[in-house]
């Protein structure tokens, strides 16, 4: 599989980690677009929300608990955004599911 968040979850393409264990990677991202942006992910590959199931959705409760760790380690005490995009209409630009943590800063709708 040519899928680069599973690369980056195995260690063959490095990151710069945020928290991991067993089931989860959370890295910053590249282009952050907030003063705190990290992506969190499963290790075992879900191509997106779509593909979310009974078998695996112990997987998205845990990269919850794991995005309210790190806000709280990280001072997000006023808030922050938990985005997922969906599908090519959604935005989504590497498939394999994913959530973007985004605080530091007053969140506006629409995102900007």
């Amino acid at each position: 599989m040519d899928c680069v968040f599973c690369k980056i979850a195995s260690g063959e393409i490095p990151s710069r980690k945020a928290y991991e264990d067993s089931k989860v990677l959370a890295f910053y991202d590249l282009d952050p677009q907030a003063p705190v942006h990290i992506l969190l992910i499963p290790k075992e590959h879900i191509s997106s929300c779509k593909e979310v199931t009974e078998e695996n959705s112990y997987l998205v409760a845990h990269i919850f608990q794991v995005a309210a760790k790190l806000a709280a380690e990280l001072g997000l005490e006023n808030g922050f955004r938990i985005v997922a995009n969906t599908g090519e209409d959604g935005g989504q630009t590497v498939p394999h599911l994913h959530f973007h943590l985004l605080g530091g800063r007053s969140m506006k709708w629409p995102p900007g």
